[in-house]
């Protein structure tokens, strides 16, 4: 288990996160929207007025996402955000989630550095 980072470390390695999934949404030619209402949340809007909503979650120091499919949390395990209970990488299943739900595959996992 990762020890527990505080809350700057943890708010630093969230908003990376959420930054790399804005600039890979920026590079895709999904037909979406995003904005960031407020810190820590990234809201996904697609055609057909449907959301998937993004944010860190400070109290448990994970990454959350509800999507139509489902909500699921995301911790940080010192390498990567994972999913709690399946373990998938948080960058590849959004790109499953945001294809699902947009009904074109968008790739947002594939890094560029």
């Amino acid at each position: 288990m990762v020890a527990q980072m505080n809350d700057s470390e943890f708010n630093a390695l969230a908003d990376t996160a959420l930054r790399k999934i804005e600039a890979a949404l920026e590079a895709s030619s999904a037909d979406l929207d995003f904005e960031t209402p407020s810190g820590g949340v990234l809201e996904i809007e697609f055609a057909d007025r449907s959301k998937i909503i993004v944010n860190r979650h400070g109290v448990a120091q994970e990454i959350w996402v509800a999507a139509r499919s489902g909500g699921f949390h995301y911790r940080w395990d010192g390498a990567a955000w994972r999913d709690t209970r399946d373990g998938s990488e948080l960058l590849a299943a959004l790109s499953g989630l945001v294809s699902a739900q947009s009904g074109e595959f968008v790739a947002l996992s594939g890094e560029s550095d």
